[in-house]
């Protein structure tokens, strides 16, 4: 933070707090600066210590650099007190003179709740985006939640692209990125910065709810500190996996070139030369294009496409639905668009 923000904390942290909280500052701005420059970008905020570290690094780096910084916060709506609690957020970034725009969504959520809730969260910070003419969207995921999505990807089932996790920038819809600068970052440490800048920070009851996956992956994550397995080779895992994940997306490349054309909203897809590669370039690449044409933030499921290629080689079939894409099968090629109202088979 810059020497005026620091001077009028309460929040008491030790030297070492203190070091810690320039680093993070000083790898933030150089992150800011290669990637987005000066241009505007969107700050996703939930109140939570990651979102409120990024609110407090994005408030110092918009002053320093004169940027168009954009604040919000998606109301979910899911819990009973989900406005109240948007208000407060909203409140304590006022008193740091940040403008918090709060997005209700209006969509009714009551089965997969954390999936259908981060999807509905991308299309109002989407559309958000669009009518600012933003291109950047900036989270507080950070080395924490990269544990935890390789953890949940792991129990899934998920092969090389799922299990080296979260990517610092995702391609969105619009041209539209999604930047992860705190990715490296520990969440002890973006807890002490967020409450050094702000004095508190709120808790989401729902991180508590066992029912949801990662609540139960955070409870074995504190028995792996306990036994002595390290983060740190959890981390190493990750980025060893993301070094062979991009090894396979560069040959990927190659065989996308040489057996699909993309016209307008559709793609064309050779499926006879694509089957002549091992299943997993198969899976890959089938499920990259449906979810390229749905405009989707994640692919569907690896077993669901697995299905598919499975009926499209053994079945007569000519016309699936998958991820929000229609899949219709010739003598000679795939033809996916994205789907309509119209119903047709279920894979």
């Amino acid at each position: 933070m810059s020497k005026n923000d620091l001077s009028v904390q309460k929040h008491k942290v030790t030297v070492k707090s203190k070091l810690k909280i320039y680093e993070l500052n000083y790898n933030f701005k150089k992150k800011i600066k290669n990637t987005i420059g000066i241009k505007p970008f969107l700050v996703a905020v939930s109140g939570g210590p990651d979102s409120l570290a990024l609110t407090a690094l994005s408030k110092d780096y918009e002053k320093e650099n004169n940027t168009k910084i954009y604040y919000v916060l998606i109301d979910h709506r899911l819990r009973k007190n989900s406005t109240s609690e948007a208000i407060l957020v909203k409140k304590l970034l006022k008193k740091k003179k940040i403008n918090l725009t709060i997005l209700s969504n209006k969509t009714k959520i009551d089965k997969n709740i954390q999936s259908n809730a981060r999807d509905a969260r991308y299309k109002l910070l989407l559309n958000y985006c669009n009518r600012k003419k933003i291109k950047y969207i900036l989270t507080g995921h950070h080395r924490d939640d990269q544990i935890e999505t390789f953890l949940i990807r792991l129990s899934r089932g998920s092969g090389i692209q799922g299990l080296s996790s979260m990517n610092k920038l995702t391609k969105l819809k619009n041209n539209i990125k999604l930047f992860r600068p705190l990715l490296n970052e520990k969440k002890i440490d973006l807890t002490i910065l967020a409450k050094f800048f702000f004095g508190k920070v709120f808790k989401d009851p729902s991180n508590q709810n066992q029912k949801y996956l990662r609540t139960k992956i955070r409870s074995l994550l504190k028995q792996f500190d306990k036994s002595g397995i390290e983060k740190d080779k959890i981390i190493n895992s990750i980025n060893n996996l993301a070094s062979t994940r991009d090894t396979l997306n560069n040959y990927m490349s190659r065989i996308i070139k040489s057996c699909i054309v993309r016209k307008k909203n559709k793609v064309y897809i050779d499926y006879e030369k694509l089957f002549l590669e091992p299943v997993e370039i198969q899976l890959k690449i089938i499920s990259g294009q449906i979810k390229a044409i749905s405009y989707s933030y994640y692919p569907p499921r690896a077993k669901k496409v697995m299905n598919l290629i499975k009926k499209i080689k053994t079945k007569n079939v000519l016309k699936y639905t998958l991820g929000g894409c229609v899949i219709l099968k010739s003598e000679k090629e795939l033809v996916v668009s994205r789907e309509t109202l119209k119903k047709s088979k279920k894979v």
